[in-house]
């Protein structure tokens, strides 16, 4: 056999026998909500793959919401929670756009979580600090651009079609 092929036989070995590269994706869903279901429209993200320094499996996802649902949410502030979703669930949500992120990313992201997770006092709030606010948050920090029109606030789906569009390197399209 010819060197040049022993050595293109070599190289085509390593490459193909090297480590898989590891990689964490975010997918932005929305709940469109009914009343007479017992749901409100929300929205939430999802974390799924795996980081490449540690190959840890990541499958989470996380929403934030007021921790009981009364009528004191249209008067101010109420105790508030970071929940997850059930698989089943998700699979009947809206998914909006996916990015692949780094383990920094991730990084920050939980930590970001953590933070509204773990606030002091009353947290949630229906104008100020709801569930987009909280996944606004995680799409900033992923550096894309990001507003809060005030007759968005209660309306996932439409926020984050408005933040598709805002953001056309992402690629995607509205629901």
């Amino acid at each position: 056999m010819p060197r040049f092929l022993i050595k293109i036989v070599a190289l085509l070995t390593l490459v193909w026998s090297g480590p898989a590269l590891a990689d964490v994706q975010i997918h932005f869903h929305s709940v469109n909500g009914s009343v007479l279901f017992g749901r409100y429209p929300h929205t939430f993200f999802v974390l799924d793959g795996e980081l490449e320094e540690t190959g840890e499996v990541i499958s989470e996802n996380y929403g934030f919401s007021a921790r009981k649902v009364t009528t004191k949410i249209l008067s101010g502030p109420v105790e508030h929670m970071v929940l997850a979703e059930k698989p089943k669930f998700i699979k009947k949500t809206n998914r909006h756009f996916t990015m692949t992120i780094t383990d920094d990313q991730y990084r920050r992201i939980i930590a970001e979580k953590n933070k509204w997770q773990n606030a002091p006092g009353k947290y949630y709030d229906l104008e100020k600090r709801n569930c987009i606010h909280f996944v606004g948050a995680m799409a900033q920090i992923l550096g894309l651009k990001v507003d809060y029109p005030k007759d968005m606030l209660r309306r996932p789906k439409k926020w984050l079609n408005r933040v598709t569009e805002m953001n056309p390197k992402l690629g995607a399209k509205t629901i």
